[in-house]
């Protein structure tokens, strides 16, 4: 294996409850008639991540039963309750040791994006100091590159919902931004409204 392929680890944050759909886990939505999880994850092996970690929390047992994660890597975040910082935290400390030189980090509740725009981000790693995010019309969104550089004031400052927010505002200037609204719609499933977005 060589290039993107061993340098960068996918690494997908699985964990929500869906508090506001009625607390259906979002690993588990269908969508193209597989579980949400298992076509996100299908997204990262096809824009060239071999190695996948997959964070998992909510209905965590039931979501190891119902997808196909195949030669993913599971990691269980017991505190998924506390928001996506921590299962960022989680996912971050199940690569260390790994030799990935990056995280390319992706929301499983993002259907919209697909292989070409996690491709995209990929491209723009050079080493364990690139930062690189997509932009939807300038405005900076999902997926984002994080180099390993970077993972320990990630973790350290990845609380609530925030994710890695805050650190990536914290060093704008660093960011790479890659153009990615003309093959994506970063769209979230987050209500019942939103549901008609799956297929």
């Amino acid at each position: 294996m060589t290039g993107n392929e061993v340098r960068i680890a996918g690494l997908l944050l699985a964990a929500g409850g869906g508090r506001r759909l009625g607390g259906q886990p979002k690993a588990l939505l269908e969508h193209r008639g597989r579980p949400l999880v298992e076509h996100a994850a299908g997204v990262l092996r096809a824009a060239g991540c071999s190695r996948v970690h997959v964070v998992l929390g909510a209905g965590a047992a039931a979501v190891r039963e119902r997808a196909d994660l195949t030669g993913c890597v599971l990691v269980d975040n017991p505190d998924w309750e506390e928001g996506m910082g921590s299962s960022l935290r989680a996912g971050l400390a199940s690569l260390a040791g790994t030799g990935a030189r990056a995280a390319l980090v992706l929301l499983v509740d993002q259907p919209g994006i697909g292989p070409e725009a996690v491709a995209r981000v990929l491209c723009a790693f050079r080493d364990e100091e690139s930062l690189a995010s997509a932009a939807y019309e300038g405005v900076r969104g999902h997926p984002v590159l994080l180099g390993s550089a970077h993972w320990t004031g990630v973790a350290r400052t990845a609380t609530g919902d925030r994710g890695a927010r805050a650190y990536l505002k914290a060093h704008d200037d660093a960011i790479t931004f890659v153009e990615c609204g003309d093959v994506a719609q970063a769209y979230d499933i987050d209500t019942v409204t939103d549901l008609t977005h799956l297929e």
